[in-house]
């Protein structure tokens, strides 16, 4: 589900998170079933499936609401989170260090109703053929033993 979660206002519109000045990022609440796909393993689809070396900036999305962020729902998600940041850091997996926050979860607002199934809904337009598409392509390649058939 897409929305919003980390800032201090309370139901914030699209409009308002996109202005930078909620404290809110942009996010997707994941549900999902430890039986059937563990927690770090959608922290590794996490970390190759978006940049999280860029402070505030996903693409050419530039904004706070667009930094990498991981809210953990107790400790153990934190510690998970926290050692794979580790690992991908001395591993030197990417160029440049791992800066995703790692904050503890409060409060989701589902983003608007146009905002759900956006590529679903959207396949021609250019950010879907030039930003979407290609991440679905690698995420399709290197992990399509961890999706659903």
């Amino acid at each position: 589900m897409p929305g919003y979660t980390g800032g201090t206002t309370k139901d914030p519109s699209y409009e308002q998170v996109s202005g930078g000045n909620t404290g809110y990022v942009e996010s997707i609440k994941i549900e999902y079933d430890p039986s059937v796909i563990s927690f770090d393993d959608l922290l590794l689809v996490f970390f190759h499936t978006h940049d999280p070396t860029t402070r505030n900036r996903q693409g050419d999305d530039v904004g706070v609401q667009y930094q990498s962020s991981i809210f953990y729902l107790d400790n153990e998600q934190k510690k998970i989170a926290e050692d794979l940041i580790k690992e991908l850091n001395v591993s030197k997996a990417y160029d440049k260090p791992v800066i995703t926050d790692i904050r503890p979860f409060d409060v989701f607002y589902p983003a608007e109703d146009y905002h759900k199934d956006y590529y679903k809904n959207h396949p021609d337009q250019a950010y879907c053929q030039i930003v979407i598409a290609p991440k679905l392509e690698h995420l399709e390649k290197r992990f399509s033993a961890l999706m659903v058939k």
